[in-house]
């Protein structure tokens, strides 16, 4: 049994294999112990001061795409399709987050890109159709790699959201054609006066994931390594920045900035484990709670997905869901 969420309040854990089982345990008391299955599991600490309310991100929605754990064109995998008569797997994984997010009372939804496959029209559309009908003008959208391989231009430029407790600064991280990211200086000054002048925590948030440590070089699968370290010295210059939190990796991770800042990666939407991430705004800090979609029908195929990439030696399973602390946790205030 995977022990999936936990929150102040609740624990989240999922059976692997096919049944599909969810155990749920909830109106639990902060920073206690409990036992599940096996397990003995802790709750949170409760951040201090009163809760101000909540939202939530996703990322690696991928529309349009059919073939799940292909790399290139290798025929290595395996690779996972859906079954005739299924519908396409995006559509079942991304509306099973849409459903629960919908539920939680979130003030706000920010997707970090890689939106599609390819930045069809069409996929941007089938995203559009299921986010936005839902979320309104409560969705805060930025491009990923994948929706600007051919030059596209849609949900380009940087965002500031404030929220009661919070304000979120969205970054594109993207480099047009490109896979790999980047910050550019004017970006960097933008989210540098911002900052300077914010009257509650800063989180900030990119599609690409920050080079932390390891060798250094400019096609690093993330934010190149200079844009990396400016935006760690904005960090470390603006103590409003409590988090910098991405996509792209597919997996779940936290590492820190040298100043202490914690560089979050949260896990995709489209397959194993198939997660959106909550944050809940209280006085004293914040805490990010990652769900995995619970629906029969995602649950059924994010297992499918579990062990993606095998025949390349890599251990998807444990790579994707990371460690229960890198997916639930406080972010205190600085």
């Amino acid at each position: 049994m995977d022990i999936t969420t936990v929150a102040d309040d609740l624990i989240v854990a999922h059976r692997a294999g096919a049944d599909g089982e969810v155990v749920r345990l909830e109106g639990l008391h902060p920073d206690s112990i409990y036992h599940v299955g096996n397990h003995e599991v802790q709750t949170l600490p409760r951040p201090a001061g009163e809760l101000l309310g909540r939202f939530g991100t996703v990322n690696d929605l991928h529309f349009g795409e059919v073939e799940c754990g292909m790399i290139d064109d290798d025929p290595r995998g395996p690779i996972q399709r859906v079954e005739p008569g299924e519908p396409p797997y995006p559509m079942t994984m991304n509306h099973a987050a849409v459903a629960e997010m919908a539920a939680a009372g979130l003030a706000a939804v920010i997707v970090k890109g890689d939106l599609t496959r390819d930045g069809a029209d069409e996929e941007f559309d089938a995203f559009e159709a299921c986010y936005r009908s839902e979320f309104g003008d409560r969705l805060h959208v930025v491009r990923g790699n994948h929706d600007s391989y051919h030059g596209q231009q849609r949900y380009t430029g940087d965002r500031w959201i404030d929220l009661d407790g919070v304000s979120i600064a969205v970054l594109d991280t993207v480099l047009s054609e490109r896979t790999t990211g980047s910050i550019s200086p004017a970006q960097l000054q933008w989210l540098d006066d911002l900052a300077a002048t914010a009257d509650r925590p800063v989180v900030v948030m990119g599609h690409h994931q920050q080079w932390i440590s390891g060798q250094r070089h400019d096609e690093y699968f993330g934010l190149d390594p200079t844009s990396s370290d400016d935006l760690a010295a904005v960090a470390a210059r603006r103590s409003r920045i409590v988090v910098y939190t991405a996509g792209h990796t597919h997996r779940h991770r936290v590492r820190r900035m040298s100043c202490g800042v914690p560089s979050v990666e949260v896990g995709c939407v489209k397959d194993f484990p198939g997660t959106w991430a909550e944050y809940r705004v209280y006085e004293g800090g914040l805490t990010q709670v990652v769900h995995r979609m619970s629906s029969p029908e995602a649950l059924s195929w994010s297992e499918r997905c579990r062990h993606l990439l095998a025949d390349f030696g890599i251990d998807y399973e444990t790579y994707a869901f990371g460690r229960l602390e890198d997916r639930c946790f406080n972010i205190p205030p600085r």
